[in-house]
């Protein structure tokens, strides 16, 4: 994240002698990005981090590719899927390519288990529910509507509250999710047209350090495939940190919505950079001013990107036939805009009551078979009328 923070006990001095209550030493864990130029956070712990007890490979999940499919508008019915499991085995990815990997997830149950991505950040949209998410820096306690910004190496899991219905929107990044420089000054401190802030930015609150000994499980991901790390002490084993990276949420209901006198292009939505991609939101916002404005979006060729849409909340005003929890991918090569009548049927309203997610990408996206599973056959045909 762009700014310091702390949590817990930690030393005057780095790098410096800082003891636990039986003499011993606390073991230090730098955690950065980009080498040792990138943002950082100093982690100290009861137990050495490199301590493990037994590594298991497992079998790798291969994401299963749709390899014949003609270039088309496609709409995916992801409010059919069936809710099971936890927040990692209820992953369906639906679109990938070398810079990210979209996935919904419907868990019901607690991981029991701590997860680490060794690759890149991850950005879990909470579209429905609430509950804890755990890590070593401390705990975030997250809400419908909150963006989860996981930086990787972290090892976390997310914690459902009982009997409250989860419904997540996955973006697992091959590289690192900032917000997007425009937003920053030289200092990394927002700017005033920024459409959100550091307030709205919610750190871990309080950190937990837990000093048992036992069997704990990390599952990590790394070059495709899965390996279970046992270690015989707790993993949340964390004094005190302090340092620039760390999780956090941000709500979308924070992100301030940027309008012109005319229509304005998804730019202005624009909530994270990722590589290769870019992540907006698209929240409840007054219309255009100008007197003869269509505040539609006009046909358009995203001849650089592939645009996925999450559909949260709310009528989109540009779309029919699109429910809570669909997913709209309109690929490059071939132009897109809004469903007969709507462009029309925009003029003289004043606002809208949208909510949706935004993830346009740089390189093509490749579908699953999961994704063709749920598409709906007659969306590419409902620009006819």
């Amino acid at each position: 994240m762009t700014y310091y923070y702390k949590l817990g006990n930690i030393p005057h001095k780095r790098h410096t002698q800082f003891h636990q209550t039986d003499g011993s030493l606390y073991h230090e864990e730098l955690m950065g990005t980009r080498g040792f130029s990138g943002i950082q956070s100093l982690l100290y712990h009861l137990h050495p981090p490199t301590q493990i007890q037994k590594i298991l490979l497992e079998s790798k999940r291969d994401i299963s590719y749709e390899e014949s499919v003609p270039l088309s508008h496609r709409h995916l019915r992801t409010a059919i899927l069936a809710a099971q499991g936890d927040a990692i085995a209820s992953r369906i990815p639906l679109l990938a390519n070398a810079d990210v990997c979209i996935s919904v997830a419907l868990p019901t149950a607690p991981m029991q288990y701590w997860y680490r991505f060794a690759h890149g950040d991850e950005v879990i949209f909470i579209h429905e529910g609430s509950g804890l998410l755990e890590s070593q820096y401390g705990i975030i306690r997250y809400r419908s509507g909150d963006y989860l910004v996981i930086p990787t190496g972290v090892v976390w899991r997310i914690l459902p509250d009982e009997k409250v219905e989860q419904r997540m929107l996955v973006i697992e990044a091959y590289g690192h999710i900032e917000p997007p420089k425009r937003y920053l000054n030289q200092y990394g401190q927002f700017l005033e047209h920024a459409p959100y802030c550091e307030r709205d930015i919610r750190p871990p609150s309080a950190l937990i350090t837990y000093d048992e000994e036992g069997e704990f499980e990390v599952l990590l991901k790394a070059r495709g495939g899965f390996s279970r790390y046992l270690y015989n002490h707790h993993p949340l084993d964390v004094v005190g940190w302090d340092g620039h990276l760390w999780p956090f949420a941000f709500n979308i209901e924070d992100f301030e919505p940027i309008t012109g006198k005319i229509h304005q292009p998804p730019p202005v939505h624009q909530t994270f950079d990722g590589p290769g991609f870019v992540l907006c939101s698209f929240v409840p916002r007054m219309f255009d001013y100008h007197p003869q404005a269509i505040p539609a979006p006009y046909n358009h060729s995203n001849v650089d990107s592939d645009e996925v849409l999450y559909y949260v909340e709310g009528k989109f005003m540009s779309r029919k036939g699109i429910e809570r929890g669909s997913i709209t991918l309109h690929p490059s090569g071939i132009p897109h805009g809004p469903h007969p009548g709507m462009y029309e049927g925009s003029i003289g309203k004043e606002g809208t009551n949208e909510l949706a997610v935004m993830i346009d990408t740089f390189r093509p996206l490749r579908l699953t078979t999961n994704a063709i599973a749920l598409e709906d056959k007659n969306y590419v045909y409902s620009w006819l009328g």
